[in-house]
């Protein structure tokens, strides 16, 4: 009996020890606990330098940065998404009715997917009015499919993804010269807690296309 006394704490330490290197923090964990932060124009700029530093010379690296007077106040994390775009874009139904031009829009909205880029065509519904927007991202729709729209009709927000907006600004599909805003769903996460930035093949291309 005494044996058996002794032996009963030893195999519940081994329990605890086993739990406990069970338990290692995650990633998800750590972001989940910490305070989400607005994005700033210093976390382009530091994206920018760290991306084309090593391929590209002092002087090329000045000509990528952008001053701040290019940057609108971020979202300070209080607003809806229709909000935000009527704080930063006011004179908006002015902008609408004086854009004619095709293969072009006003405003571009890029995410880290498709299935976030229609979350956010939802959510502005009441700041776009009565506008055209166009989805700008592969799944399910073809690039030729786009392509096509853009050729034929006028639209005034695109919503989409780096990906496929570089594809199609390399195709002389879309032209950026009518485009005002560029806003970036930086402060977003996904299932993983992963930001747009976080993701290698979307921080790429949303860089090169930069």
């Amino acid at each position: 009996p005494t044996e058996c006394f002794l032996s009963q704490p030893e195999e519940k330490q081994e329990s605890t020890v086993k739990a406990k290197r069970r338990k290692k923090k995650k990633i998800s964990d750590v972001l989940q606990k910490s305070a989400p932060k607005p994005g700033v124009p210093a976390d382009l700029q530091n994206l920018l330098t760290q991306h084309f530093g090593e391929n590209r010379s002092v002087i090329e690296i000045e000509e990528l940065k952008l001053s701040d007077s290019c940057f609108l106040p971020a979202n300070d994390l209080t607003h809806s998404f229709s909000s935000y775009l009527k704080e930063i874009c006011p004179k908006w139904a002015k902008l609408r009715r004086s854009h004619k031009e095709k293969k072009s829009v006003v405003m571009l909205v890029l995410c880290s997917s498709a299935l976030r880029s229609l979350e956010l065509i939802k959510s502005m519904t009441a700041f776009k009015g009565d506008c055209r927007v166009i989805k700008l991202f592969a799944k399910h729709i073809k690039i030729k499919e786009q392509m096509n729209m853009l050729e034929k009709g006028v639209f005034h927000i695109g919503v989409g993804t780096p990906g496929r907006v570089k594809a199609l600004v390399e195709e002389d599909a879309l032209c950026l010269n009518s485009t005002k805003y560029m806003i970036l769903d930086w402060n977003w996460r996904d299932q993983k807690l992963r930001r747009m930035m976080d993701i290698p093949e979307v921080l790429y291309k949303h860089l090169s296309m930069l």
